[in-house]
């Protein structure tokens, strides 16, 4: 089934069973419709990614990542999960529609009273504990990613960019750059690292910060570099700009924005607690601060940001131990040459890749196959009515359908690239491979005056390398015969 995408969908379309009602938000990645489904006893909403974003890698990888993490969400701080398709049919999204306005709308009234701030960050701090206890970082917490029920409670939506702690980190893997909203992202996201819930703390301190003067603490910059400023720059207190704040909310709101996340709160359920109760909220220096701070002390602030994030393990408790980095698991990757690989090569790397799982119980896959881009060549080609991103994970996803691993225990990536063989083992250099298994195609004179992509992952590959043939397919002669397995590394 061709995908159609929400830009050509109108009211009265019916979408897997859905009757759309109306368009309720256009983002740049996703269209939210007010929906409607017989069988459902309350509103709906569907999402269902821009066609014009169906090729655009970051808006696929994130809209997956929403498939696989919302369903496993429960509680009265998200939206309820119905259903959802992937790319190899029509993509959307359905969960229950939250009424009223988001949280961007009572911001745009600020600066709000101080009172009033310290409710919604307590009603916030609620939603993200819960959200934190099963699992799930979101990583995008922004102000018109907030709603509330009718009884007060919060609710947070969009969780594209967020990561499941049990499951592989599908952003984390793609892509080397900061991923979030620039007015809300903590240091260490600018850096990269996405295992720490208090990334999600930072980013509700500078909402808070917003609330109460009116403007985000380091604005909204657009390049690396206003970005990287606030891993050395401390925010003008929020009482020089807003007199009425009381020295233990700004003391709150300070901790939350400190560069190092170990300064931050334990939890988000601590942060509520001194939302709720000013009088136990232990003052220092920073809760009477009017200015910024000179040089040197900046240049601290930048040591700390940076050391934080080279050695986020650093602390003993339990709690600690709970929210800093992710357990690492041992990874296989299958390098699958979907576009013309031949079925019995194919099933003969599914062979080989269920063959290196089984040697460590705990280790996991990651399917990748490269699209390979010519000189001067679009990223956003279409082939048959689909973009050919999308086309390869279908294909990649199919590959790997005999697996049948859980969800937990496999994931899908394709590389756009000019050159399969180094994104391959960029890839496997940046996500620490353990082990790949890659497959290799019949020999030919072009394959051994130039060499193949096998070849040169093997050489080259920071890690243990195994290369699969078909049966009874022809070895390559001369001196780019590649050993069947090759252990070490660069």
């Amino acid at each position: 089934m061709a995908s159609r995408g929400a830009d050509v969908l109108v009211p009265g379309t019916v979408l897997a069973g859905c009757r759309i009602d109306e368009r309720l938000h256009q983002g740049g990645m996703a269209t939210v419709w007010r929906a409607s489904r017989p069988d459902v006893p309350f509103p709906m909403a569907l999402k269902v990614p821009r066609a014009g974003n169906r090729d655009d890698p970051a808006a696929i990888v994130g809209f997956q990542a929403e498939l696989v993490i919302l369903p496993r969400l429960a509680g009265p701080h998200v939206p309820r999960f119905i259903a959802s398709a992937d790319f190899d049919q029509q993509p959307y999204l359905a969960m229950e529609f939250i009424p009223g306005p988001t949280l961007e709308e009572r911001l745009a009234a600020a600066p709000l009273p101080p009172a009033e701030v310290a409710d919604i960050g307590a009603r916030l701090a609620d939603a993200l504990h819960e959200v934190h206890q099963q699992g799930v970082i979101h990583f995008d917490l922004s102000p018109d990613n907030v709603m509330f029920r009718p009884d007060g409670a919060a609710v947070l939506l969009d969780f594209g960019l967020a990561h499941h702690t049990q499951l592989p980190d599908l952003l984390g893997e793609a892509f080397r750059r900061p991923l979030g909203t620039a007015a809300w992202m903590a240091p260490e996201q600018v850096l990269g690292v996405r295992d720490d819930l208090r990334s999600d703390l930072f980013a509700l301190g500078a909402i808070l910060y917003a609330l109460l003067t009116g403007r985000p603490p380091h604005g909204a910059p657009e390049s690396p570099r206003g970005l990287r400023r606030r891993l050395s720059h401390d925010p003008v207190p929020p009482r020089a700009f807003a007199p009425a704040c009381p020295p233990w909310l700004q003391e709150i709101v300070m901790r939350c924005l400190d560069v190092d996340p170990a300064q931050r709160h334990e939890s988000a359920s601590q942060l509520a607690f001194d939302l709720r109760h000013p009088d136990r909220v232990v003052l220092t220096e920073r809760a009477t601060r009017l200015g910024g701070r000179g040089l040197i002390a900046r240049a601290v602030r930048r040591g700390r940001g940076l050391l934080a994030a080279l050695a986020p393990t650093r602390g003993s408790t339990r709690a600690a131990a709970r929210r800093r980095r992710v357990q690492r698991v041992p990874i296989v990757m299958a390098a699958v040459d979907v576009a013309q690989g031949s079925e019995a090569l194919g099933e003969a790397l599914r062979i080989a890749a269920l063959g290196a799982l089984e040697l460590d119980v705990e280790a996991r896959l990651t399917c990748v196959t490269v699209h390979r881009l010519a000189p001067g060549m679009r990223l956003n080609v279409a082939e048959g009515g689909r973009a050919v991103h999308v086309q390869r994970l279908v294909e990649l996803k199919e590959w790997a359908r005999t697996l049948d691993l859980p969800a937990g225990r496999v994931s899908f990536h394709v590389l756009d690239a000019a050159d399969p063989a180094a994104a391959l083992v960029e890839f496997a250099r940046a996500n620490h491979v353990d082990h790949i298994v890659i497959g290799a195609r019949g020999a030919s004179a072009l394959r051994r005056h130039l060499g193949s992509v096998s070849a040169q992952v093997a050489a080259e590959a920071p890690c243990t390398v195994t290369v699969v043939r078909a049966p009874g397919a022809a070895v390559p002669a001369g001196p780019l015969v590649v050993p069947e397995t090759r252990e070490g590394g660069l």
